[in-house]
């Protein structure tokens, strides 16, 4: 089978750690888009789609955000299969009719998350996992019809609606990317070496299980691809009949 088509809209303000994580996780034909210049795919003829983290919060009056929520709200209306990504979870949940706040905590570092076992999203990974964190913003109002998936402490870290799945964990960060983040986000002295310490390969290497998510979604993916192309043909095919003349 060829690989799905996925549109990444990349949110991340031109940071190359993002391109190369999302980049080395989906095994898919990538179509990168940056959105902090408003730029979004001219039109709808992907297999899916990919929205990554940010360093905006979702409830800032940006201007590139609103041509981004626009066409992600019109991708979901088509049928469009989505996974976001930290600020990309929040953006989905927002463009659903969810509530993303100031959690007024940050939660930063390898963190202990809990799935609910139900969701093919975490197909394969433990139902207590590790995986690396950074946000003090939260979906802390689902949006409605919304099951969630994943959680801890501090906030919730999975939800689905339909076809859409966020995360509010960076399934795709090594351990560069994560020294790099800590090393430019305000902490205390002690704070920022508690973290660091904390960036091992013992700890990366745990937190490799969560990585799952990207197969588990483009697997998804494909398997909508496939009931869609069933379901044009027999409409087609019903056309045809209904049509026929003997």
């Amino acid at each position: 089978m060829s690989q799905p088509r996925i549109a990444v809209l990349n949110a991340a303000h031109r940071d190359e750690n993002t391109t190369r994580n999302f980049r080395r996780e989906l095994d898919a034909s990538l179509a990168e888009f940056d959105a902090t210049d408003g730029t979004v795919p001219a039109d709808f003829d992907y297999d899916g789609a990919v929205v990554t983290g940010s360093r905006s919060s979702v409830y800032w009056d940006d201007d590139w955000m609103q041509p981004v929520a626009d066409w992600v709200d019109e991708a979901i209306a088509r049928g469009m299969p989505f996974l976001g990504v930290c600020w990309g979870h929040q953006l989905l949940a927002d463009v659903l009719g969810g509530t993303v706040e100031d959690m007024g905590v940050y939660e930063v570092g390898y963190s202990e998350i809990e799935h609910t076992g139900e969701s093919r999203l975490f197909a394969g990974i433990d139902e207590t996992f590790r995986s690396f964190t950074s946000h003090s913003d939260a979906v802390t109002v689902l949006p409605p019809g919304a099951a969630p998936l994943a959680k801890n402490d501090y906030s919730n870290h999975a939800f689905r609606k339909d076809r859409v799945f966020g995360v509010q964990f960076h399934p795709e960060y090594d351990n560069k990317t994560a020294r790099e983040l800590v090393h430019r986000k305000e902490l205390s002295d002690e704070r920022r070496e508690s973290v660091l310490a904390e960036i091992t390969v013992e700890n990366y290497q745990e937190a490799c299980e969560a990585k799952l998510v990207f197969d588990n979604f483009l697997e998804f993916v494909r398997e909508v691809k496939a009931d869609d192309t069933v379901v044009a043909a027999e409409s087609e095919e019903s056309a045809v009949s209904t049509g026929r003349s003997d």
